[in-house]
């Protein structure tokens, strides 16, 4: 466990809110024009699908905020 506060936690932390907020506004400016007129149960599928999607690098993310390497610590 760290002892000391490093700048990347706060930076991450930002980083990662402006990158969400681009996200959403693209999908919603792109993605609803093009299935605003699918059924809503398809529609409902879609917006879940693209709201779990972008848990998918968050993971080296954190990794980075930890560590400060894109890699993944050795198991011990």
């Amino acid at each position: 466990m760290r002892e000391e506060p490093t700048w990347r936690i706060p930076v991450g932390v930002l980083g990662l809110f402006v990158a969400l907020i681009i996200y959403a506004v693209l999908v919603a400016v792109f993605v609803s024009d093009i299935i605003g007129s699918w059924p809503v149960f398809w529609q409902t599928l879609v917006y879940i699908v693209l709201g779990v999607i972008w848990i998918r690098p968050l993971r080296r993310f954190l990794i980075w905020m930890e560590t400060g390497s894109w890699r993944e610590p050795p198991k011990r």
